[in-house]
């Protein structure tokens, strides 16, 4: 599962506004909502999961990375947003560090797998430090979307 197919430019907030846990969900969440990515007669509930996935354990994973998510029983496809921080965001991460880089994403309940898939994906993508620097300086979503899309061409050997 590559990230870069969950995600388009219009679904990258380039600097988040929130500094802390819950702002930083609900601004996603609101996100989804402005760029019809998830229904607005939806966004109560899914905050609602968010919530209670939240109260159990943060999914800020350590450095400066958090992968909110919750199920919906009424999404056909998973749905997904960027966000990043360059100050960073008190989210409670397992590091107690600041979180630069938050993706959240919405799976029907019946993609169980998916979910599985889409979260080691995910979190197998951040733990490269390589990746979290360019994203840290990247200027533009479609920067953003490269990163996020690792394809070999992209890699250049040092001196080439």
């Amino acid at each position: 599962m590559k990230l870069a197919n969950l995600i388009s430019a219009d679904q990258i907030i380039l600097e988040m506004k929130a500094v802390e846990h819950w702002p930083a969900i609900i601004e996603l969440v609101d996100h989804l909502v402005g760029t019809q990515q998830l229904p607005e007669d939806q966004r109560d509930e899914m905050l609602a999961a968010l919530k209670t996935r939240e109260e159990q354990v943060s999914t800020g994973i350590g450095s400066g990375v958090a992968i909110p998510h919750a199920f919906s029983d009424k999404l056909e496809s998973v749905i997904a947003v960027f966000g990043r921080s360059k100050e960073g965001i008190d989210f409670e991460a397992i590091d107690n560090a600041p979180v630069h880089y938050m993706i959240l994403f919405i799976v029907p309940r019946k993609e169980y797998h998916l979910h599985l898939r889409t979260l080691a994906a995910i979190a197998k993508m951040f733990t490269n430090c390589e990746i979290r620097r360019q994203l840290s300086t990247a200027e533009t979503r479609d920067e953003i979307l490269n990163i996020l899309d690792p394809k070999p061409s992209r890699v250049t050997a040092p001196g080439a």
